[in-house]
């Protein structure tokens, strides 16, 4: 049995689509139904899905004070759910979230002898002054710019203190997107946002640049397609000798205008990008630039080549945001 945690959100909903593409649909689906995610469509996520169950957060959290791993014979979990907004601003209940019941399902975990498999982010990599290199003696140098990476640095931390980096895996994930993420609201990726755009009015519109040092549009981060960060994150599923936190990205840098353009080109429509100020908020808390390090995944035997920026996007666009159904199936 597999445990996906956040499984009708973004990567866990795309992670089951691809386990049922392999056979795998003994399945166990954990998410947070409560009254925070009332207006929340993501059950639409899982709807084409296989699967063998599906429990509330809360619930899970009381059922593992039992012999529910051992009963159900779980072999992994892999923990994605998490508030992953990065305008949050009620640490409280990311500490709790993110940190707390985080450590509580890896001990349980860990007791179980049970493949635990986590999402980190690249947030915790903050302005990145110390580098994109996952190298975990240099996890205390880096200063997460919002309350989100901070939680999510806080358990890499915990688990190097608690010396069980040799016994877990750690994900890094970076600017991913693809389909399954209507239901994040602004927390939609670009590609999706400005789809929609283009489909209503012509254009693009991306963030000027209030860093003298990039024009505007030229921002540049690590952008991950969904199908290759589900690869990615399968390999240590098939790999469990292999553990540690690693960068799950493409290695390569490209800019927001690379990312819009192949919308255009897909829809037929010449390109037409418009700039507009930052939001106040946002700028001191901005990334300008990311690139994954990914030798250390390479080092591990990953081999699996990551697709172009302008093939998956275009992908995205023809295959799902422009038809009847957005979702994988």
């Amino acid at each position: 049995m597999i445990i996906v945690t956040g499984g009708t959100g973004f990567i866990g909903s795309s992670l089951i689509w691809r386990l049922n593409q392999l056979g795998k649909e003994d399945i166990i689906i954990i998410d947070e139904f409560g009254r925070k995610q009332k207006k929340s469509n993501k059950w639409q996520n899982i709807v084409q899905l296989k699967y063998a169950d599906i429990f509330d957060k809360e619930d899970f959290g009381h059922m593992l004070q039992s012999d529910f791993l051992k009963n159900f014979e779980v072999d992994t979990i892999f923990h994605l759910g998490a508030c992953s907004a990065t305008t949050e601003r009620n640490f409280d209940y990311l500490l709790r979230n993110n940190y707390e019941y985080s450590k509580f399902l890896c001990e349980k975990a860990l007791d179980n002898n049970v493949r635990f498999i986590y999402a980190s982010s690249a947030a915790t990599y903050g302005d990145g002054s110390q580098g994109y290199e996952d190298d975990e003696s240099k996890l205390q140098s880096l200063r997460p710019l919002n309350a989100y990476g901070y939680t999510k640095h806080m358990f890499d931390l915990w688990a190097k203190r608690s010396r069980i980096l040799d016994k877990i895996v750690g994900l890094k994930y970076f600017n991913v997107y693809g389909p399954n993420e209507y239901h994040k609201g602004d927390m939609r990726s670009v590609v999706n946002k400005c789809f929609h755009q283009v489909k209503e009015t012509g254009k693009a519109r991306l963030f000027k640049s209030s860093n003298p040092e990039y024009i505007d549009g030229e921002q540049s981060r690590d952008f991950l397609y969904v199908k290759d960060a589900v690869d990615m994150t399968l390999f240590f599923w098939d790999n469990r000798i292999v553990n540690g936190i690693y960068n799950i990205g493409t290695g390569e840098a490209n800019s927001f205008n690379q990312l819009v353009k192949p919308i255009f080109k897909s829809l037929g429509l010449k390109e037409n990008i418009e700039y507009f100020d930052m939001p106040e908020i946002l700028r001191e808390k901005y990334q300008y630039y990311t690139k994954a390090d990914i030798s250390k995944l390479r080092s591990t035997g990953y081999i699996n080549k990551v697709m172009k920026i302008d093939d998956a996007v275009t992908d995205y666009v023809k295959n799902y945001l422009n038809t009847e159904s957005p979702y994988l199936k």
